[in-house]
């Protein structure tokens, strides 16, 4: 079942691109958006991290750090993150343990067909730990900017 608002966000510990480890309880004292996305490099997703890589100040300036999450390999994270030059961790989650905690994987609507996947969502994580907000099913198309309506703060977008 989907997660939702007050819900304990599980932890994890992920491998990020730049060989590190990543334990969500660590970040305890900080907002953090959690965004789940299909595959590295395709065009939607290239989309979204670029939309978060050129809004990475300003949601900064709203203490908010942001986590990719995918089941793509860290090598293909690593190179996804040079390419675009993608300035927050991207999390490799190749046994979909995390997805299946937050209910990010499963059928979804491709293309007018039912198929087993990832179901692109974004969720934030609370200073405490407990879902802020969640956002399942979303759209790769001016994503940071339905999160800047949603979260209610200022333009995000960048001259």
């Amino acid at each position: 079942m989907p997660l939702a608002v007050g819900d304990l966000a599980p932890d994890f510990v992920l491998p990020a691109h730049d060989g590190s480890q990543v334990r969500l309880s660590d970040l305890r004292g900080q907002r953090v958006i959690l965004w789940f996305y299909p595959e590295a490099m395709s065009p939607g997703c290239t989309q979204q991290a670029c939309d978060f890589r050129d809004s990475i100040e300003a949601l900064a300036a709203e203490d908010l750090t942001v986590l990719g999450i995918s089941r793509d390999s860290v090598e293909r994270l690593a190179r996804f993150a040079e390419r675009d030059a993608i300035p927050f961790p991207l999390l490799s989650d190749e046994d979909l343990q995390v997805h299946l905690a937050y209910d990010t994987f499963g059928e979804k609507q491709l293309y007018g067909k039912t198929v087993q996947g990832v179901r692109r969502t974004t969720l934030v994580v609370d200073a405490e730990g407990r879902i802020e907000h969640a956002f399942y099913n979303t759209k790769a198309k001016n994503h940071v900017e339905m999160l800047r309506k949603r979260l209610g703060f200022a333009s995000v977008a960048t001259d």
